[in-house]
């Protein structure tokens, strides 16, 4: 279900993503590793996580985006996190 959308490891890929708790919480993120991030906001013990430790889980990857870099991830991460993002996540996903 998490699954790195490519397998060649020469080819650098980021991810923004996005994960909804049973409550409807939404949390926006990015990262080099789309399965190991997933898995470690559902980890209780992993720390890094802080946010969705808050807030009751499972929490599950309901949209991601694949860029070329950490660059154009943070700015669609942040992009995203603006109220046009949020709005847009609304219409495409019901969030």
């Amino acid at each position: 279900m998490f699954e790195s959308m490519s397998n060649n490891l020469s080819d650098p890929q980021f991810f923004v993503y996005v994960v909804r708790n049973p409550d409807g919480k939404l949390y926006i993120g990015q990262t080099d590793n789309l399965s190991r991030r997933a898995l470690q906001h559902n980890d209780p013990a992993h720390t890094l996580t802080r946010t969705t430790k808050r807030f009751r889980g499972p929490w599950i990857l309901v949209h991601s985006e694949r860029l070329d870099s950490r660059s154009a991830a943070l700015a669609r991460e942040k992009a995203l996190k603006s109220g046009r993002g949020r709005a847009w996540l609304n219409l495409q996903l019901g969030c």
